[in-house]
């Protein structure tokens, strides 16, 4: 006689293989990476217990404070950025459908599936002194303002955010043109009728039907821009000086470069609460959830 409970139980042996495999590649490394932040370890030599000092020096060194100071700027760059092209993008396309759509989608998500180090080889060539940036700006008489973009100290952050603004577009664009084909023709119908112009509808209509698309692709795109290591390895390398250090940067550096492993295990914590208080705040507010 089969007992009640018994298919739920049956149910768990199902998924016990995923959850093995993801207890060994994720929740593992995560757990020995946080007991290995509370040691002072060069990787090779014994390690002293440092308790919660590695964090007190994540918070209180400078240069590390910077790291995370530029993580906020490229948040601006990856997340707000893109989502407000992209809606300017898809309100457009909800009053009217331009031919070639699935074209113009096709381009837009292109990055998104190109390697970052095809990317990054680009942009390279694109903000280098004979690049097209500056190639356009002496032709238009403003050679005063070409520059080396990505040895600048001023310029060099926001030309990585920017590469990030112009990979994230896509992703956003993406999610809202999938939304939008959801909301009621009737409610953009009614909208004109009542006499509401291309703003209002946008706020009436377009925004509160976008609500679930607009969290899940500001979630993406923050954690992507928390996580951006490999764009600015290969366009900067953290420079100049320490201009656009970014904590998941200063991981591979504490633990390669300067052999502080405990001290990278626990930027690279710090990291993945940020990452988790962030999407909550995220799915709150925009969303709405409790």
């Amino acid at each position: 006689m089969r007992h009640p409970g018994e298919p739920r139980r049956i149910g768990y042996l199902y998924v016990l293989p995923a959850f093995v495999v993801y207890a060994a590649f994720l929740l593992w490394p995560l757990l020995h990476g946080a007991y290995l932040s509370l040691f002072r370890w060069d990787g090779l030599t014994v390690g002293t217990w440092a308790g919660l000092g590695n964090y007190r020096q994540a918070i209180s060194d400078p240069q590390l404070r910077g790291s995370f100071w530029h993580a906020v700027v490229l948040l601006f760059f990856y997340a707000i950025l893109p989502c407000c092209i992209a809606f300017v993008l898809v309100s457009a396309m909800s009053r009217s459908r331009p031919r070639g759509m699935t074209f113009f989608r096709t381009v837009l998500f292109l990055p998104q599936v190109v390697a970052m180090v095809a990317v990054a080889v680009a942009w390279q060539w694109i903000y280098s002194d004979h690049g097209p940036i500056n190639g356009t700006l002496r032709f238009a008489g403003l050679g005063g303002l070409t520059r080396g973009w990505l040895g600048d100290f001023t310029w060099a952050l926001p030309s990585v955010g920017l590469i990030g603004t112009w990979v994230e577009i896509g992703l956003a664009m993406v999610l809202f043109l999938a939304g939008v084909q959801k909301i009621p023709r009737e409610l953009y119908e009614a909208a004109r009728v009542d006499g509401a112009g291309a703003v209002r509808e946008f706020f009436a209509v377009t925004l509160p039907g976008l609500r679930r698309e607009l969290a899940i692709a500001l979630t993406l795109t923050t954690v992507a821009a928390l996580r951006n290591f490999d764009l600015i390895y290969l366009t900067t390398g953290g420079g100049p000086g320490n201009a656009t250090k970014v904590p998941a940067y200063e991981v591979y550096n504490r633990t390669f470069n300067t052999g502080e492993v405990g001290l990278a295990c626990a930027i690279g914590i710090t990291i993945a609460i940020i990452v988790f208080v962030v999407t909550a705040v995220i799915n709150r507010v925009v969303e709405g959830r409790p």
